[in-house]
């Protein structure tokens, strides 16, 4: 059912209270207008953004999924953040910090004065319930879960508050991933007091100390935030940003160009030459560590069978896939390190070259008898290109060297449920995407076998390998860069040979705005910050 669309305060707001505001006024009148004319122009001050999905929470400590984290990263901080148009960490809510000689203690002080959107103070208590609600389960709000990314966290032994602007993290082991990870939105904090008031209905009504303040959340038609005045870093131009998901990439455009929305991403390929052509429309494009493959459910026939994996992998045509699917958007990739890390990324690697005969003779040696692939697809969602049209042209490319696949397709929340959960008795092969901040994300999150489904991991397909395990924990060990790049190097070479996905490409994302947007840029950490946006 969805929430009433209250300009302040009540079911609709995720705060413990507060008086009307003009903005609130403001953003009720908008509502209005949006709810009569969808497709109009919004107003000068209100940014309308086309999605490609729902979000299926506003907690960034419960989700995975970049349309939540999009939404996240314009209501949430984290004690470091992204510099701006990079990967590099700067300070955030935490204005300094230092790092002991062996690694294992970080102390940070915190800024002074910072409140969360319900008006409660934020500082060290509150950074210490966070990371304590992810990793204590005794904690007593540690079941308005699950953490699926507390993983980022585990190194964290202790956590003392020091005084109320100092907090230190004591680890088991130096963890060289840890501030890229901070920075990350499964880092960012949430208001401790929201949390206990709404429970397990917290991610209805977030408040966190970010550039702009939840509203609305107006299921299956628009998230709304408006601007947060007193926001320690200066207050955004934008009176407010509204989130609408449309799940069909055509519908994207014709809302774009009907004037509906002002920015969208996930374009289509074939449509961004097009808009690059025409005046009152802006292209955005940005390369960044992003990767698309198939997970290879090892557990079940045909594929517990390394011949087949490697058949999969010889039989796809990676090169049109990227040219004549995607049309020149994405580049063929090797690895689970994309090349965005290129101090990490392999380049003596290849991907696997297209080679149907040779699929054909794996096949046979194999013993397939024809029996049905299940191929599970989604119809759309965060970092997947076109997933129908690649799902399609992989089907064909198996087809023609024999193997029978049948598409199962679902939308993206029930797509992510069912295959976070393990391709076990569902299928035989999925498709999925990553945008990473690490190259020890996708090794440590989806390829260790302590990450299996049931252990709260994302290794869907169950691939072990004891050795990928030992060189994963050792990456993460070690703050040498050269010695980090030598080990996640073994582990492409390892994984290449042993076929658990069959890797396929790393998107060069893209988004488009309408003329009157000023200050947009794509970021490599696939977010979207709207702080410095204007809109004419």
């Amino acid at each position: 059912m969805p929430l009433p669309l209250h300009p302040w305060g009540g079911e609709g707001r995720g705060e413990a209270g507060g008086t009307p505001t003009f903005a609130s006024f403001f953003i009720a009148l908008v509502l209005a207008f949006l709810s009569i004319l969808p497709a109009a122009a919004a107003p000068p001050g209100v940014l309308i953004v086309g999605q490609t999905a729902e979000p299926k929470s506003l907690d960034p400590h419960t989700v995975t999924a970049l349309n939540d984290f999009r939404i996240a990263a314009n209501l949430y901080d984290g004690l470091v953040r992204y510099r701006d148009g990079t990967l590099e960490i700067e300070p955030a809510l935490a204005e300094s910090w230092t790092v002991s000689e062996d690694g294992t203690v970080y102390t940070f002080h915190l800024r002074p004065g910072i409140t969360f959107h319900d008006g409660t103070a934020f500082d060290a208590e509150a950074v210490a319930f966070n990371f304590r609600r992810m990793l204590e389960a005794d904690h007593p709000y540690h079941d308005t879960g699950p953490f699926p990314l507390a993983h980022f966290f585990a190194a964290i032994r202790e956590i003392e508050v020091v005084d109320p602007l100092t907090v230190r993290f004591r680890l088991d082991a130096p963890f060289a991933p840890l501030l890229s990870n901070l920075a990350y939105p499964t880092g960012f904090m949430v208001s401790p007091a929201a949390v206990r008031k709404w429970g397990k209905s917290y991610g209805r009504h977030p408040a966190g100390t970010g550039p702009f303040r939840f509203t609305t959340w107006d299921s299956g038609i628009r998230v709304v935030l408006e601007r947060n005045d007193g926001y320690w870093d200066g207050a955004p131009a934008l009176d407010a940003v509204v989130f609408r998901p449309i799940y069909d990439a055509n519908t994207r455009v014709t809302e774009l160009l009907a004037g509906g929305i002002d920015l969208v991403v996930g374009i289509p390929p074939d449509v961004i030459p097009i808009l690059r052509d025409r005046a009152d429309f802006m292209v955005h494009e940005q390369a960044g560590p992003h990767l698309w493959f198939l997970i290879l459910n090892m557990r079940e026939a045909p594929f517990s069978d390394r011949r087949m994996r490697l058949a999969v992998n010889y039989a796809i045509d990676r090169r049109a896939l990227v040219e004549k699917v995607l049309q020149g958007t994405a580049t063929v990739a090797t690895g689970p390190v994309p090349r965005a890390f290129g101090w990490a990324y392999d380049t003596a690697l290849d991907p696997y070259p297209y080679d149907p005969e040779k699929a054909r003779a794996l096949i046979n040696e194999a013993g397939y008898a024809g029996e049905e692939i299940v191929f599970a697809v989604t119809q759309g969602g965060s970092g997947m290109l076109d997933p129908v049209a690649m799902a399609t042209a992989i089907q064909a490319d198996l087809a023609a060297v024999g193997l029978d696949v049948a598409i199962e397709s679902f939308e993206w929340n029930t797509y992510l449920a069912r295959v976070n959960r393990g391709l076990e008795g569902q299928a035989a092969m999925a498709e999925m995407a990553w945008m990473t901040n690490d190259p020890d994300t996708l090794p440590y999150l989806a390829l260790r076998s302590a990450a299996f489904p049931e252990e709260g991991g994302f290794n869907s397909g169950y691939y072990a390998n004891p050795e990928v395990d030992r060189l994963v924990e050792a990456a993460r060990r070690t703050t040498d860069r050269n010695e980090r790049a030598r080990l996640y190097k073994a582990i492409q070479r390892i994984v290449h040979e042993d076929a658990p996905w069959a890797v396929i490409a790393s998107w060069k994302q893209n988004a488009v705005t309408r003329a009157g947007v000023r200050g947009f840029r794509l970021q490599p950490s696939f977010l979207l910050r709207f702080e410095g946006v204007s809109k004419e």
